[in-house]
C-alpha cells in the first residue's frame, strides 16, 4: 500500500477511509472478480432489448475493460438468446463465459450445449415467494435445484447455485436450504442474492457469517439489486466479509430499479478501499455510453462516474476554484480526474448560477476585451438568458451579449 493511498495524481478521497480503526474488520480476499450480468440481468429492465449483434458489441467491450466474467444470457428465453451464447462463447474472450438457468435439467442442458464454462442456477428460496410467487410446494423447489445442479456438475459446468429472495426468507429456512443443496445437490460457489434490495448495510456482514457457519468452503458471489440504493455499499460490505466475486451491471441497468452498477462499485473499492481489481476504468464512459444508447435507456446528466455532466461546473464559487486550483491541482474540486473513466475534461459553462469568475473565463478564452465595470452588467445579462431559456447558454449567445453590452451591434452576414 502507498503511504497515501486516498490521494493520487488521480484521486483524491477521505483519509479516513484507512483508519486502522476502519479497516480493522475487513476480510477482502486476496482475489476479487467482477461477474458481469448486463446481457441477463440488465436486460430484464422494462422495455430493453439486446439483439445479438448487441450482445456481442456489449461482450467484447466488456472484455476490452477487463471484466473476469461476462453471463452472457439466458439460453431458454429465445432463440436469438441462445445464438448470442453460442457466438459470444466463440469469440475467444479473455473473460469466463457463463449461462443463466431455471433449476431445471433441460435448461442446463441447454446452457451447457451453448458451450459455456459455468452457469448460475437460480431456485425460489423464501417459503412465501415459493408459495405465492410459484404456486409450488416447498420440496418441488429443493428437488428441482438438486437435480438441475447434479447436472450441471454431471456435464463439467462450474455452478454458482442462485436462491432468489433469499434476504426475505426466514434464516434458519434458508441455511437449511442451501446446506441441503450442498450436500446433496452441488455448487461450487453461492450466489448471497438481495434479489428485492431490501437488505441494509448493517445486515450483510451478519448475513455473511451465518452462510459462512453453514457452508465454509464455497465462494460467495453478492448479487445484489438497488430499489433502496444500497447494491453498491450492499456488495462493498459483503467483499469485506469475504465474498470474491460481485455480480454487477453496466450503470446499474436491470429489473426495477436496477442492480449494483459496475462503474460505481469498481471506483470505490480502487480509491477508498485499495483494492484494484483489474479492470480499466478509463473505459467506463464509452462502455457506458454504448450500453445505455444500446439500451435506450436515458442516464441522467449527474449520473456518478458516467454522467455526461458530471464535469461541467457552472456555479460561480466552483468556477472561482477550477481557475485558481489550475491541472495541477485540480482534485481540490473533484474526488477523481475525468481521464481515470474516460470522460470529458473538466468545463465551465454558463448558466444562471455562473458568477464573475466565469465572465473572466470566457472574456480571456474568447479574447474579448470589455471594461471590467460591464462585468457585472454582462453577468446580470446572461443570468436573465439562461433563465428564460432554462438551459445553459452557447459560446455563441455569450459572443453576441458581450457586443450587446458594449453597445455594439453583431455584423451582418455578407450578402450572397
Amino acid at each position: 500500500m502507498s503511504k497515501k493511498p486516498w490521494h493520487t495524481k488521480q484521486w483524491f478521497v477521505s483519509p479516513w477511509n484507512y483508519e486502522p480503526e476502519v479497516t480493522a474488520d475487513f476480510h477482502f480476499p486476496k482475489k476479487i472478480k467482477i461477474h458481469d450480468i448486463t446481457l441477463r440481468d440488465g436486460e430484464q429492465q422494462a422495455a430493453v432489448t439486446f439483439r445479438k449483434e448487441d450482445k456481442i458489441r456489449i461482450a467484447k467491450m466488456l472484455d476490452e475493460a477487463g471484466v473476469h466474467r461476462i453471463e452472457a444470457g439466458m439460453p431458454a428465453v429465445s432463440p436469438q438468446d441462445e445464438a448470442a451464447i453460442k457466438e459470444i462463447n466463440t469469440m475467444g474472450l479473455k473473460a469466463e463465459i457463463f449461462s443463466f438457468s431455471r433449476c431445471m435439467v433441460k435448461d442446463v442442458q441447454l446452457a451447457h450445449a451453448c458451450g459455456v464454462k459455468g452457469i448460475v442456477v437460480e431456485i425460489p428460496c423464501s417459503e412465501h415467494i415459493i408459495k405465492y410467487a410459484y404456486g409450488w410446494p416447498l420440496d418441488r423447489a429443493i428437488k428441482l435445484s438438486i437435480e438441475a445442479t447434479l447436472c450441471a456438475k454431471e456435464l463439467g459446468l462450474y455452478t454458482v447455485f442462485f436462491p432468489i429472495d433469499s434476504t426475505r426468507a426466514e434464516i434458519n429456512w434458508f441455511l437449511d436450504v442451501i446446506e441441503k443443496v450442498a450436500t446433496e445437490g452441488h455448487m461450487d460457489a453461492l450466489a448471497v442474492v438481495d434479489t428485492f434490495g431490501v437488505t441494509s448495510p448493517h445486515a450483510i456482514p451478519y448475513l455473511m457469517k451465518k452462510i459462512r457457519e453453514r457452508i465454509p468452503d464455497k465462494p460467495l458471489e453478492p448479487h445484489f439489486h438497488a430499489d433502496f440504493g444500497m447494491g453498491v455499499a450492499n456488495t462493498v460490505l459483503a467483499l469485506a466479509a469475504g465474498g470474491s466475486v460481485a455480480h454487477t451491471t453496466v450503470t446499474g441497468i436491470g429489473e426495477r430499479a436496477g442492480n449494483t452498477a459496475m462503474e460505481d462499485l469498481v471506483l470505490t473499492l480502487k480509491t477508498m478501499y485499495n483494492k484494484d481489481l483489474g479492470i480499466k476504468t478509463e473505459k467506463f464512459y464509452d462502455l457506458s455510453k454504448t450500453v445505455l444508447e444500446l439500451a435506450k435507456v436515458k442516464m441522467p446528466a449527474n449520473r456518478p462516474i458516467v454522467g455526461e455532466a458530471l464535469y461541467n461546473v457552472e456555479s460561480g464559487i466552483i468556477a472561482a476554484w477550477v481557475e485558481q486550483a489550475g491541472e495541477d491541482h485540480i482534485l481540490e474540486c473533484i474526488p477523481f480526474t475525468p481521464d481515470l473513466v474516460g470522460q470529458n475534461p473538466v468545463q465551465i459553462v454558463i448558466g444562471k448560477n455562473s458568477g464573475l469568475p466565469t465572465i473572466a473565463h470566457y472574456l480571456q478564452k474568447l479574447k474579448l476585451s470589455l471594461s471590467e465595470d460591464k462585468h457585472m452588467e454582462l453577468l446580470m445579462a446572461l443570468k436573465k438568458m439562461a433563465h428564460e431559456k432554462k438551459r445553459l447558454l452557447t459560446v455563441d449567445e455569450f459572443k453576441k451579449m458581450v457586443l450587446k453590452v458594449k453597445g455594439k451591434k453583431p455584423a451582418k452576414a455578407a450578402a450572397c
